[in-house]
């Protein structure tokens, strides 16, 4: 008997930001990999090094952006996926939310969903606010228009801001074979 395959129209793309400044060259590839387990990644953006944002001294991040195809509920997405990965690499949340981090997972985009939930918000306002998370998912979608006021990304102030960002061509490369190949 073959397998069913899903509906394509039931199927959304969602985006998933990247960071990690806490061994990233390890806990990124591992973070990838065991996303990719429970949801196939489909595309995988340019990484780049960041300076920390936040008031204490700390290393630099690396972060990017993945694209995935999927019929799950952001809730279950954020929370059953995003934050076991999260906790199984590490990850302690404190109450100084730029503190390091092993990895950070955060659902950013999910289809055309707006959602405005306590611990839920789509899209993620760290699009308009951060280049780190607004330029690899324009290089995800450059033709993407943000759900909630339906305007292109590419307008987005933030988009200009590529000074703040160092391309890190060989770290991208080696997650791309790891995970698309």
């Amino acid at each position: 008997m073959m397998a069913q395959i899903p509906h394509t129209e039931s199927l959304s793309d969602a985006f998933v930001a990247i960071g990690s400044n806490i061994n990233p060259q390890d806990n990124i590839p591992r973070a990838l990999t065991m996303l990719n387990a429970y949801l196939p990644i489909a595309a995988i953006s340019n990484f780049y090094k960041t300076a920390a944002v936040g008031p204490s001294a700390q290393p630099d991040f690396f972060n990017g952006v993945v694209k995935i195809k999927t019929a799950h509920q952001p809730r279950e997405i954020k929370f059953d996926i995003l934050r076991k990965i999260e906790e199984r690499l590490g990850r302690v949340r404190s109450a100084d939310k730029f503190a390091p981090r092993t990895i950070d997972l955060d659902l950013i985009l999910c289809g055309t969903l707006v959602i405005d939930e306590p611990g839920l918000v789509l899209p993620d306002q760290a699009i308009r606010h951060y280049p780190f998370v607004a330029v690899p998912l324009w290089e995800s979608a450059p033709d993407l228009l943000l759900p909630d006021t339906r305007t292109p990304l590419s307008a987005e102030p933030v988009i200009n801001r590529t000074a703040e960002l160092q391309l890190q061509p060989e770290f991208t490369d080696y997650l791309r074979r790891l995970i698309l190949s």
